[in-house]
């Protein structure tokens, strides 16, 4: 659907959302100062149709279709297991995300550039890097909170270094579970914390776990049938 063919459709709430989305990048990028940012913001969320959206965004990156179809950086899961094929190179699909008074994600299938730069004020945001392909095998995220929170996911077998300072606030190491994975890529997460806080933490995929959960009910099963059968 676009402008021209229902300009006076209803937006919905995602639909201000994502237009917001749109401008919080472009603030990141410098497209945007802050005082531009904040009058389109408050118009977006002002705003009840398409038509009245997507003016908001029409000098921006993708601006144009905006509120009905919007940019997602979200697509379909790649599967678990092997690094070949996620060191894509080239740029990535966002190079920041910003939260103010707001949230932020990244998440499912996007690539990560080389350096992603992350900012919330009494805000938050997650940075999943599960099922991301990665623009360098060494990435940099910077994340300052101020008053606010983010939470870095990423997979097993990824080389993670944290170095970021905290000021009343911290960052939040993850649990060694394992050796890095051949070919996997190195994760570099910095910045600044006050008053808020940088957690990071290793997760396997949802698909990864449901195969997880799956296979631990084939066993369950099949020590049940051994037991049944050696009681016989």
């Amino acid at each position: 659907m676009t402008e021209d063919a229902a300009p006076d459709l209803r937006a919905s709430d995602a639909d201000r959302e994502r237009v917001a989305e749109v401008l919080r990048d472009a603030l990141a990028e410098g497209r945007l100062d802050m005082e531009e940012f904040e009058e389109r913001l408050e118009a977006t969320y002002q705003a009840r149709t398409y038509a009245e959206l997507t003016p908001i965004t029409r000098d921006l990156p993708a601006g144009g279709a905006v509120a009905p179809a919007p940019v997602s950086f979200t697509k379909e899961p790649v599967e678990s297991g092997s690094w070949a094929g996620r060191i894509v190179g080239g740029e990535g699909s966002s190079t920041g995300a910003v939260a103010v008074m707001s949230g932020f994600q990244r998440k499912g299938r996007w690539t990560v550039p080389r350096k992603f730069t992350a900012f919330a004020f009494w805000g938050g945001g997650e940075i999943d890097l599960r099922e991301a392909d990665f623009a360098s095998n060494e990435v940099h995220i910077n994340c300052v909170a101020i008053m606010g929170g983010m939470q870095v996911i990423v997979p097993p077998g990824v080389d993670v270094v944290v170095r970021g300072i905290g000021v009343m606030g911290g960052f939040e190491h993850p649990r060694d579970d394992g050796p890095t994975e051949l070919g996997a890529p190195r994760v570099v997460i910095g910045g600044f914390a006050f008053w808020g806080g940088v957690g990071v933490e290793r997760k396997v995929t949802r698909a990864e776990q449901k195969r997880l959960k799956e296979q631990r009910r084939q066993e369950r099963l099949e020590r049940k049938e051994r037991r049944r059968l050696e009681g016989s």
